[in-house]
């Protein structure tokens, strides 16, 4: 009996990735609905290959969607749009599976709604958790939905960590003989850039990562060390633990993705070629283990692995991002509001590289802070923190 998947973000890389998986075990998964933002050209190949009964898109990109399918003969294939269509495929009573791969805050109700349907919901929207964390993790448990990381990071974690960890107790306290979870950074682009360097750094050098292949804002947001800062939060939710308990690695190889320390001085380590692929298939059988075309690591090949503090006078962004875990509630949504402003606006050449932390740091001290007592409020804090962060940017000059 094969699972019928959902593949919300099925155009970007991580989608990409898990279309590579599922097709190489078509008697264990079938792809029943997929979701598009702007890229047609590959949608239709993928409706083509792979046949999704359902297919979201923008109400806009509608009609256009419809007419090449007539064109390429495929008719049993529903449209849906916005972010309803996303919601109706995430909770849909046919589909098994849910890949939240939708980049930033669209991709929060679509993961909430495939969680309260109690689905397998495999993570690669961290925004979504950033923001609405507490709430998440309780739905989760609510509807019975197994919310697995498929962050090369927190699923190395989860990997590393005692396989009922998810079931302990969520006190905040490392549980059941952890000590500390070692989130692994690769440093970026420009690990060993200085201020004035950084201050110069154009759009296009920060999106080519030196290790992985990703789309424009997680690339950006590797180079600002925010990428990160989003992943502390998404581990704090995850695995219950007080952001004391994190400690960030910078670690250049991007070869260990991330550690967790026992109390009996323990460390154990994933190891890895950095290849979405991997998290995704881990994610996808947990707790079997599937195949896939990763290669394994040549130890040989892999002289040296080196490690450092990350350094926060010229990546700042990480210690907002703890600062604002730290302050909890609706800090969190501030942040990756402001910072979702920020980065685009420096793909447009608005402001500059080291203007994105500036532009975060003024939006969460002009918002103020409360319980994040529901998704509403959570919503409504998302768009006041938007406005403020591109108000911010338009009176720089930018």
């Amino acid at each position: 009996m094969t699972q019928a998947v959902c593949i919300l973000g099925v155009t970007g890389s991580i989608g990409q990735s898990t279309l590579k998986v599922l097709e190489q075990h078509p008697d264990q998964y079938t792809v029943f609905a997929v979701s598009a933002y702007s890229r047609l050209d590959e949608l239709l190949e993928i409706c083509k290959k792979y046949h999704p009964k359902i297919v979201v898109v923008p109400n806009e990109k509608a009609l256009e969607l419809q007419q090449r399918l007539i064109q390429e003969n495929l008719k049993n294939i529903d449209i849906l749009t916005d972010e309803a269509g996303l919601i109706t495929i995430a909770e849909h009573a046919d589909v098994d599976v849910v890949m939240a791969a939708i980049v930033g805050a669209a991709g929060l109700l679509p993961t909430l709604a495939a969680v309260k349907a109690g689905k397998r919901v495999l993570l690669a929207n961290k925004e979504s958790l950033v923001m609405s964390g507490d709430i998440m993790m309780q739905a989760a448990r609510e509807h019975n939905a197994l919310l697995l990381p498929v962050d090369s990071e927190h699923n190395a974690i989860f990997q590393s960590l005692p396989h009922d960890y998810l079931d302990a107790e969520r006190t905040g306290q490392p549980q059941l003989g952890v000590s500390r979870i070692l989130l692994t950074a690769s440093g970026g682009p420009f690990l060993n850039h200085s201020l004035a360097q950084l201050h110069e750094v154009t759009p296009q050098q920060a999106c080519k990562h030196p290790n992985w292949s990703m789309g424009q804002k997680i690339s950006v947001d590797s180079a600002t060390l925010m990428n990160k800062g989003l992943e502390l939060i998404e581990a704090c939710h995850l695995f219950s633990i007080s952001e004391h308990f994190v400690t960030v690695v910078v670690h250049p190889q991007s070869i260990i993705h991330s550690m967790v320390q026992y109390v009996d001085g323990s460390t154990l380590a994933q190891m890895g070629n950095p290849d979405m692929c991997t998290p995704i298939a881990h994610a996808l059988a947990w707790p079997k283990r599937l195949a896939t075309d990763v290669p394994a690591l040549n130890l040989f090949e892999t002289a040296q692995l080196n490690f450092q503090q990350p350094d926060i006078i010229r990546f700042p962004a990480l210690d907002l991002a703890r600062q604002a875990m730290r302050a909890g509630g609706l800090a969190p949504t501030v942040l990756n509001a402001a910072n979702e402003i920020a980065v685009a606006a420096f793909l447009q050449q608005q402001i500059r590289f080291t203007e994105i932390p500036q532009v975060v740091d003024h939006t969460l001290q002009a918002v103020q802070n409360a319980k994040a007592e529901n998704i509403d409020i959570i919503l409504q804090t998302d768009m006041i923190a938007r406005q403020i962060a591109e108000k911010y940017i338009v009176n720089k000059g930018g």
